[in-house]
């Protein structure tokens, strides 16, 4: 690749980084690590090929343990000779900020190939196919390590891995933090004075100005970002500076924005989408948050997943935001927010518009656009669940009628010199929204005669001048369950005597409904709000065409008004006018995989999972006492992974391994769920030796995995067979069971047999076991039957046991293995089963039977470093390693015609 677009973003006027360079050295490959800090602190990892430093942006740094993956970003190729540059590189070019030479030497490909050229030609086609491993000699680093592509990161997005080695460590090595050239740190280098360390000597360079004393995380990269088109940035320190100290505001209620009818264009006003959520306030102050309400209700645990994001912050600070919940195309939508209880149930999202409070300093008295830039500048960026809210200096009413194609419940203008006011509505904020809605106090119920639901209708109200005020009643937007939910809390608040002051006649027929069904009228006391939309107002205050948007847990009843939308023009006069360019607000949420299924404070949680209703009970029961992981932990566990598991356990039956007291308890195999499955289960019978009628379970979906996880099934044991073809196995397996052995010697026989399966051409595929050993699976397709698989593993396990007598047996009596290794070729047999892929077992540790890359089995690889903390994340990079298990089976007859010509079996 040329350095055309390295070239192309430097100014070499302005700047002291080299043009160009070729290496002298014609044996060895070069590599180096830059430490720079510019708009946020990261290392450039760069290796030596086809002549450039082909480069990577590693935002936290090389590690040299092996559990952490470090993100890698690929950027433009760099000339040999920048692996010497360190010094300081001006503000407002590109990478503008300090680098120092963190680590450098030679590095070659893990494969020993000869001469440099080989070895360039041979790292170039790994490069082009994503997967580069090579072992480095610096002065920090040693060792194996491996640069992977990533799907999710974009098309640059790659994995620095450590591989296990003897220089494999947990220690952080990036807090050695001095160049291993000067000698010096970041901070020294910038200490120099008017100078620029470069090549190891000081030249003059005129030093860039530091945007602050105290560095700012870097601002968030989501649709967040300011899109104001301002020409020059505020300096945010001096804002900061300027602002009154303060303690923490507790106690305040958020600014609120005044209904208007209309958008207009203010070149003095800035836009904002309004969100469809609840509205929080969040104070975070010495590692604490507090989440709350408009109204100071605690929003903690409701909203656990932003409360736990917002836990990381390392700063003080005290935000304005609304929380929502979006779907796939960005979309907020009010009732999946009201109905949300866990992950599963939705992207939850906290978008942030303001700042009040930050570091000791009290920033609401500062102008709206200089508060949104020490926004901009401070928010961390390490969760997309929290994002600043975009701003535009744009048309508003261009800006609404995006608002209005893209299904958004309105915007929101504020006038850029406004300051923040507590509690109060301001004319200096203003909704316009695109469709009716209005909060509305829930006063009575309806339920029609021959009705069998909870009830047929709301009777909604709101405050005027102090006096409850009938709006009408709604009868749409209600599911059965809901229905029981409200009903349920309506229970406590009948009351005999209507709230208002007239009372409403319920069966007034209408033109709408000349004769409506006979009602009867429940009062209740005027506590709870809800949200409607609705078409428009009639003339004598009621809505026309309600439907119930969900509940309003957010707001107190007596601050529920009847919303009447000023005319726009009024405002402005009040104010003053005008505005500017269009953008786009939105972006749908990342593709993070499945969150959780259960929420981590209710003790029984009923979820709809396949259709079906699961009871979920007992969650904070301990399985794993030693580990602190509990039967909640399991059924999240089983919920985020189910398609990557399910096809494993799909159309086979299963054997029920119970252990409903967790890993230390009491526990049995259950075959036959005969009239104790529910009726969706699917079942697959067999006759016992005495002729008696049974019936396995079978694994179908989601419902039926986490309905066994609830029986306290905490592994999964699938046949190898389908009840479409239950003779015929889709695999055959090699089940390596230790004795007195050492993992590393299980290691030694896994190899072993997956040379002797590659000396005849045999696919395979391992994983461990999750407990001692290892599984090595060999694809059938289903094409011969137990007894042929069986005799294809004797052949295998007992060439592998002539080439590892000393360690291995094939007795199955295990008195009769003398602590050797058994090689179990017998599991290849009709109604047996081992843990399937990806299953959880019931050992200290939490450990879970995880497929893996075979160049990942070698020395040092422990049952450990697979658990249920870890395997969430692995199968989000790795993907599903076990694939192949379920593709085209091999041709037994000609394999075994091979094994006899190769190893004279």
């Amino acid at each position: 690749m040329s350095l055309d677009k390295y070239v192309e973003k430097r100014d070499f006027t302005k700047t002291a980084e080299p043009k160009a360079g070729k290496s002298a050295d014609k044996d060895k490959l070069m590599f180096v690590i830059q430490k720079h800090d510019a708009s946020h602190l990261h290392y450039d990892f760069r290796l030596e090929m086809g002549g450039v430093l082909k480069s990577w942006a590693v935002p936290k740094g090389p590690s040299t343990d092996p559990k952490n993956k470090r993100l890698a970003m690929m950027v433009e190729d760099h000339p040999f000779d920048y692996r010497n540059f360190e010094g300081i590189i001006p503000q407002g070019e590109y990478g503008g900020g300090t680098v120092i030479v963190w680590d450098e030497g030679t590095y070659e490909p893990i494969e020993e190939i000869k001469g440099k050229k080989a070895q360039e030609k041979h790292l170039l086609q790994q490069l082009k196919s994503g997967s580069l491993k090579i072992k480095l000699h610096g002065k920090k680093l040693e060792g194996e390590y491996a640069l992977v592509k990533t799907h999710g990161m974009g098309e640059n997005g790659w994995l620095l891995i450590k591989h296990k080695d003897a220089y494999a460590s947990a220690d952080d090595i990036t807090k050695d933090d001095k160049s291993v050239l000067s000698g010096k740190t970041i901070e020294g280098i910038e200490k120099t004075g008017d100078k620029v360390w470069l090549h190891g000597h000081e030249e003059d360079l005129e030093k860039p100005k530091k945007v602050s004393k105290k560095k700012a995380p870097e601002p968030a990269a989501d649709l967040a970002g300011n899109d104001s088109g301002d020409a020059e940035a505020p300096d945010v320190a001096a804002l900061l500076k300027k602002a009154k100290k303060a303690s923490i505001p507790r106690g305040i209620k958020p600014m609120l924005a005044t209904l208007v009818d209309e958008p207009f264009d203010d070149p003095d006003w800035v836009y904002e989408v309004k969100w469809d959520g609840y509205r929080a306030l969040s104070l975070i102050n010495k590692g604490e948050v507090e989440m709350l309400s408009r109204n100071n209700k605690d929003f903690n645990e409701k909203f656990y997943p932003i409360y736990q994001a917002l836990l990381k912050w390392k700063i003080d600070i005290v935000v304005d935001g609304e929380v929502l919940v979006l779907n796939e195309q960005g979309i907020s939508n009010f009732g999946d927010l009201q109905n949300w209880r866990s992950e599963a149930d939705g992207e939850l999202t906290y978008y942030i518009f303001d700042v009040l409070w930050y570091d000791g300093k009290n920033l609401m008295d500062l102008p709206l656009s200089q508060r949104q830039a020490i926004l901009k500048e401070i928010i961390p960026t390490n969760d997309d669940r929290i994002r600043l809210s975009k701003v535009f200096k744009a048309s508003g009413t261009e800006f609404f009628s995006a608002a209005e194609r893209m299904g958004l419940e309105g915007i929101i203008a504020k006038k850029a010199s406004s300051t923040y006011s507590p509690g109060l509505r301001s004319n200096e904020w203003l909704k316009i929204k695109v469709h009716k809605r209005q909060e509305v106090i829930i006063a009575g119920y309806t339920r029609n005669q021959d009705t069998s639901k909870q009830f047929s209708s709301l009777l909604l109200g709101v405050y005027q001048d102090g006096v409850l005020q009938y709006v009408g009643k709604v009868g749409t937007g209600f599911s059965d369950k809901l229905q029981k939910e409200m009903i349920a809390q309506f229970k406590p608040l009948v009351t005999d005597k209507s709230p208002f002051d007239t009372i409403p006649d319920v069966n007034k027929p209408s033109r709408f409904r000349p004769n409506p069904p006979k009602a009867k009228a429940t009062w209740l006391k005027p506590e709870l709000v809800c949200e409607v939309a609705f078409s428009e107002v009639t003339s004598d205050g009621v809505f026309r065409h309600p439907s119930f948007q969900g509940m309003r847990i957010d707001k107190k009843a007596k601050e529920v008004v009847r919303e009447t939308a000023i005319p726009t023009e009024q405002v402005m006069e009040q104010t003053e006018k005008k505005t500017g360019t269009h953008a786009e607000a939105i972006k749908p949420p990342k593709e993070k995989g499945r969150k959780t299924l259960l929420n981590p404070t209710e003790e029984t949680q009923v979820r709809k999972i396949c259709g079906h209703d699961l009871k979920f009970t007992h969650l904070s029961k301990i399985y794993w006492p030693e580990d602190k992981v509990s039967k909640r932990d399991m059924f999240n566990y089983y919920y985020q992974v189910a398609e990557y598991i399910l096809p494993y356990l799909k159309d086979r039956p299963m054997s029920l391994n119970r252990f409903p007291g967790g890993i230390h308890g009491p526990s049995f195999y259950q075959k036959d769920v005969t009239g104790k499955a529910p009726d969706w289960v699917k079942t697959f019978p067999y006759t016992t030796s005495e002729g008696e009628h049974k019936e396995y379970l079978v694994g179908t979906d989601e419902a039926a995995l986490l309905w066994m996880a609830a029986l306290g099934c905490i592994e999964m044991n699938p046949w190898f067979s389908r009840v479409e073809s239950p003779d015929n196995p889709d695999y055959c397996v090699i089940d390596l069971d230790p004795d007195k052995n050492t993992f590393d010697q299980v290691i030694e026989a896994a190899l072993e047999v997956k040379k002797v399966l590659d000396a005849i051409d045999v696919p395979s595929f391992c994983k461990t076991s999750g407990s001692t050993g290892m599984h090595i699976y060999i694809p059938l397709g289903a094409k011969y039957d137990y007894d042929q698989s069986q005799m294809f593993a004797r052949i295998i396990v007992n060439i592998v046991h002539k080439q590892l007598p000393d360690y291995t047996s094939l007795e199955r009596m295990v008195a009769n293995r003398k602590g050797k290794m058994y090689l179990d070729f017998l599991q290849n047999r009709p109604g047996a089963t081992i843990a399937g892929p990806y299953s959880l077992r019931p050992k200290v540790g939490a450990t879970v039977s995880m497929p893996l890359h075979w160049d990942e089995v070698k020395p040092g690889l422990t049952m450990k470093d697979f658990t249920i903390f870890n395997s969430v994340a692995r199968l989000k990079t790795e993907g599903d390693l076990f694939k192949g298990v379920l593709g085209k089976g091999i041709d037994l007859e000609k394999v075994i015609g091979k094994a006899k010509s190769v190893f004279e079996v």
